[in-house]
């Protein structure tokens, strides 16, 4: 076990509280429709689901900006929605977490992305996806790039979510470049987080931190990971090909790995998780742990420790979730007591 201390664990969570944070990324609605089952169609053979509940939560990016509201800090939201229902109805879920809106710009050119799952129990049967993925249009992005500009300075740190459905274009690439060049974004002053998604892997530059999943790295890089040490040789090419100051690789029941440029050793962190029903939404409770605690000055072994105790308590839910503070602070409790 990685030698931290829980009360260093514990009080760099108490540092998080009121941060501000900006992410920018593609703003996604999750509904879900929870039913039950109890026969099949004689239509065709599908279950027919009895609706139960319906219910919307932050998806994509939001979701980040929803794990950041959990555990206590200011976040800001730079992203797209579309002139519709979808698009108010995640302005007023955004408003409930206390997230700051005035960087959300409303596209009339397309929908508010939206994934539509249905469960029966915990299984989920189908989901069903309206989104649009262009980025049509020009003055969308340029207000989009106006709100970056706005939000950096008040910010500790960015994160960039990229769900490769257009929010993420070129300009919103060349504005952060742009603050990475006037060293606004670095690891020591205000670090810029990139999930990254394989439709700008021959984009991104100039980034503090990135944190692509185990498939993400293999196709950014090149190589195949089928051990840990895999994992750290490609965290090194991909620390090279983007610019990047350090590199976080979730490898889902295998943990993460943690890789600083000009490091001989890197990290390797194991799972944390007990019970595993969904792993939906885990990469963006990492996202949000692992940089807001390096937003306010923990180690990355810390930042990834806390990251990974977080996400072993997602994975445990049906659905994107954000993580519970208060299972947080007792699975931190816990910590180096086994």
């Amino acid at each position: 076990m990685v030698s931290i201390k829980k009360e260093e664990l514990l009080a760099t969570l108490d540092r998080i509280a009121s941060t501000p944070i900006l992410v920018v990324g593609d703003l996604i609605l999750d509904r879900y429709i929870w039913g039950k089952v109890d026969r099949i169609s004689p239509e065709a053979p599908v279950p027919v689901v009895e609706v139960v509940k319906t219910e919307g939560r932050l998806g994509g990016a939001g979701n980040v900006v929803r794990n950041l509201a959990t555990i206590g800090a200011k976040p800001s939201v730079c992203g797209l929605i579309g002139d519709d229902e979808d698009g108010r109805d995640l302005m007023a879920l955004f408003r409930e977490i206390g997230a700051n809106v005035d960087g959300v710009v409303v596209d009339k050119a397309r929908p508010t992305t939206v994934k539509t799952r249905v469960i029966a129990a915990t299984q989920q049967i189908v989901r069903i996806d309206r989104e649009k993925k262009a980025a049509d249009s020009p003055d969308a992005s340029k207000r989009m790039v106006e709100a970056i500009n706005r939000s950096i300075e008040g910010s500790r740190a960015v994160i960039l979510s990229d769900y490769g459905k257009g929010a993420v274009c070129s300009e919103v690439l060349d504005a952060l470049q742009r603050a990475s060049a006037d060293h606004r974004l670095e690891l020591s002053v205000r670090p810029l987080f990139v999930d990254p998604h394989p439709r700008n892997y021959n984009n991104y530059r100039s980034m503090s931190v990135a944190k692509p999943n185990r498939k993400e790295a293999e196709i950014a890089s090149g190589r195949s990971i089928n051990s840990v040490a895999d994992a750290f040789e490609a965290a090194d090419v991909l620390m090279r090909k983007w610019n990047s100051e350090m590199m976080v690789i979730t490898l889902g029941e295998d943990g993460m790995i943690v890789k600083q440029a000009g490091e001989a050793k890197g990290v390797h962190l194991e799972t944390m998780a007990q019970e595993v029903f969904d792993v939906s939404g885990a990469g963006d409770t990492v996202t949000a742990l692992f940089c807001s605690a390096l937003a306010v000055g923990a180690t990355p072994t810390t930042a990834g420790v806390l990251a990974n105790i977080a996400a072993g308590i997602v994975v445990s839910e049906v659905g994107t979730v954000a993580v519970d503070l208060d299972r947080l602070r007792g699975q931190i409790h816990k910590w180096g007591e086994a």
